[in-house]
């Protein structure tokens, strides 16, 4: 009976704080709840009035639709400052969205606006919509109205400088996300975001300062270390871009990207050697592509192995057949380009699959140039090239010594 009592009266007081926002908030979304509260009180009504026990899926049943569906709302709309007329239209836009409705959800969104213009998720909702249509400027705007209704929301900023970058305004991209970063330094997103925009407009003194302030707030981060490589690769400071790929590798041994740049600039330094063994390495990570077998290739004819340059070189080609055409330009494979295995028609229509980003593809086609000095030389001057280092070397040693 205690029981009884207690819902009654709580289910009671929940109906009657319902029905007072339906009237001050004059919107008639609020009787779909008070039609869920009707339907739990009734059930009460005829348990008791008739003497009755209901099972226990109906006396579940009858908390859920009078106290519990209304009591979760109105907490709801305490804490997330959000009425329930703007819940359920958003609610209804989101399901849209999801359904690749756009039309329907931003008539939802639409009838929502025009009854509470200064709906924070309203125009935060359609800006997500816009941003699915791609229409990236008017997407921006609404993304503005939101921060104007809530300012403290930085991820908004965020989300605006990123449709920027989208509409081709990295330079009003590069701002907010500056001043992002004065607020909250911290900020991963804002820093990666920031750090991409001036690496592919070539502002690379500003990427790396980027990236070495986000190093003091994420130590252990592997894309802050790899993107510094690729970023003093593009600067042509090889020794600085070794040390950062050397601690991206440290840091997951499974990615090979790092490594195969790795292998790269020692290629470029002339240490075969090395090369070889950071190309080796690379093979043996996840996602492997062409670019490491055919590096291992020429690292083989330099040295003056063709059956295994061979061998790699056909790897190469099967990964991708792109390759075999390239090979056929490049004097330096020129003892083993009837060796290599022509692809097929079948193997020319594959499409390559990559899970390369644009900026690693850059770096390494960077690096790719680059190496291709190395490609020149015979293997006598590869020779010379290997006796000056080790006399390089011993020098040191001796200066170290004394």
């Amino acid at each position: 009976m205690v029981e009884k009592i207690i819902f009654n009266l709580l289910a009671f007081a929940l109906f009657i704080i319902v029905f007072a926002r339906l009237i001050k908030k004059n919107d008639t979304s609020y009787v779909y709840i008070l039609g869920l509260q009707f339907i739990g009180i009734v059930i009460n009504f005829i348990e008791l009035i008739f003497s009755m026990h209901f099972n226990l899926f109906f006396r579940i049943l009858m908390y859920i639709l009078s106290v519990i569906i209304p009591g979760v709302i109105l907490i709801i709309e305490k804490k997330k400052n959000i009425d329930f007329p703007e819940m359920l239209n958003i609610v209804l836009a989101k399901i849209a969205l999801n359904a690749g409705n756009t039309e329907q959800a931003k008539n939802y969104l639409f009838k929502l606006i025009n009854k509470y213009p200064h709906s924070y998720f309203g125009h935060k909702t359609l800006a997500e919509v816009y941003e699915k249509e791609e229409k990236y400027s008017i997407a921006v705007d609404e993304y503005i109205r939101a921060t104007e209704i809530n300012n403290k929301d930085i991820k908004l900023n965020y989300n605006i400088a990123r449709l920027l970058n989208k509409d081709e305004r990295p330079e009003e991209a590069i701002t907010m996300l500056q001043d992002i970063l004065k607020k909250k330094p911290e900020y991963y997103d804002a820093t990666n975001l920031l750090g991409e925009i001036l690496y592919s407009n070539e502002r690379y003194k500003e990427a790396i300062n980027v990236y070495m302030n986000a190093l003091r707030y994420n130590p252990g981060n592997y894309d802050l270390y790899y993107n510094l490589g690729m970023v003093y690769t593009m600067v042509n400071d090889f020794q600085r871009a070794k040390e950062f790929y050397q601690k991206a590798a440290e840091i997951n041994s499974l990615l090979y990207n790092a490594k195969l740049s790795l292998g790269q600039i020692a290629l470029i330094a002339g240490d075969l050697d090395e090369a070889e063994k950071y190309f080796k390495e690379s093979v043996k990570g996840e996602d492997v592509e062409a670019g490491s077998y055919y590096y291992l290739a020429q690292v083989a004819i330099l040295k003056g192995d063709k059956e295994k340059a061979t061998n790699y070189m056909n790897i190469a080609v099967e990964l991708d057949s792109k390759i075999y055409d390239k090979v056929q330009k490049e004097t330096v494979f020129t003892p083993i380009k009837n060796e290599i295995r022509k692809p097929s028609a079948e193997l020319k229509k594959e499409k390559k699959k990559t899970r390369l980003l644009l900026k690693e593809r850059k770096a390494l086609n960077h690096l790719s140039k680059t190496c291709s000095l190395i490609s020149s030389l015979n293997n006598d001057d590869v020779n010379v090239m290997i006796n000056l280092k080790e006399k390089e070397q011993e020098k040191e040693e001796k200066q170290r010594e004394n």
